[in-house]
């Protein structure tokens, strides 16, 4: 099987490196890059701002099995369709397409638990235009006949980025808004639902992958602090605290997200199934 993926952020290239033994070939693209091979796939630029695609790009898809669309969409909605949509569709290969998305297309929910048949509210336009993606993916799987997994990811840590780095490098802060919870998920199981959805017998549609506990996130930081024998960061009140319109649009959203469907149907066993075996094995890995 080849595999070919658009967008190598943090998610996609790690997978990209774990997928490289259970693909024949993986193909993967960036805006500009620098050499034609990494970590054992290929790359080769992909812009969808721009009007024409390398030609290399398209004898690529055409020959792909599956695809992993990583690559976030703008106001003009999704890049890879604005420019390749006939050809994915066309694709004769093409069986499977995962679309990463993110749970903030829930938006609020007041720390009620939701399932994937929740109303979606977006409280932002970022989460708008994961929507509008979502639906134009799921849109091409209605009239193409390919198998189109979304996949909602709730917060994503893993080797590098997480809370145990932020810690050793003075940037953690321990926020504290009351009833506040957040859902997170490590990157491994990810790629573990990603695999799933590639490689096994799992139905398209939609999946919150996410792990067993919402959790308020200033446990996490005195949970993290713990493991490697420092002090936690004092505590602040959430209104009290200086905040990029980010950072405050996230604490704007509470809500427990249930995966009992990414349990049910794609069949795996999550490798840290909350954020205690997830920041031990970081730390037990030398972060």
């Amino acid at each position: 099987m080849k595999l070919m993926i658009f967008g190598l952020g943090y998610t996609a290239s790690y997978y990209a490196a774990e997928a490289s033994g259970a693909f024949a070939q993986v193909t993967a693209t960036k805006r500009a890059p620098q050499v034609e091979t990494s970590g054992g796939f290929s790359l080769l630029p992909f812009d969808g701002a721009s009007e024409t695609v390398d030609p290399r790009l398209i004898a690529a898809l055409a020959d792909a099995d599956a695809i992993l669309v990583s690559a976030g969409p703008d106001e003009h909605g999704d890049p890879v369709l604005r420019r390749l949509a006939k050809e994915i569709a066309a694709a004769p290969k093409l069986k499977k397409i995962v679309y990463l998305s993110t749970i903030g297309v829930y938006g609020d929910h007041d720390g009620e638990w939701i399932d994937e048949t929740a109303q979606v509210k977006p409280s932002n336009l970022r989460s708008r235009q994961r929507l509008a993606a979502e639906a134009e993916w799921l849109a091409l799987a209605r009239a193409s006949g390919k198998e189109v997994y979304v996949l909602r990811l709730s917060g994503i840590y893993g080797p590098g980025r997480n809370v145990v780095v932020k810690l050793r490098e003075g940037t953690a802060k321990r926020l504290v808004k009351p009833g506040q919870v957040f859902n997170r998920i490590h990157v491994e199981d990810i790629s573990r639902a990603i695999n799933a959805c590639l490689l096994g017998p799992a139905p398209g549609g939609i999946y919150n992958v996410t792990d067993d506990e919402p959790a308020p996130p200033q446990d996490v930081v005195a949970y993290a602090a713990e493991q490697i024998g420092v002090a936690p960061p004092p505590e602040k009140p959430f209104e009290e605290t200086p905040l990029s319109p980010m950072q405050r649009s996230f604490y704007g959203e509470n809500k427990r997200v249930s995966n009992r469907r990414m349990k049910a149907l794609l069949d795996f066993d999550l490798a840290f199934p909350t954020y205690r075996e997830g920041i031990g094995a970081l730390v037990e890995a030398g972060e």
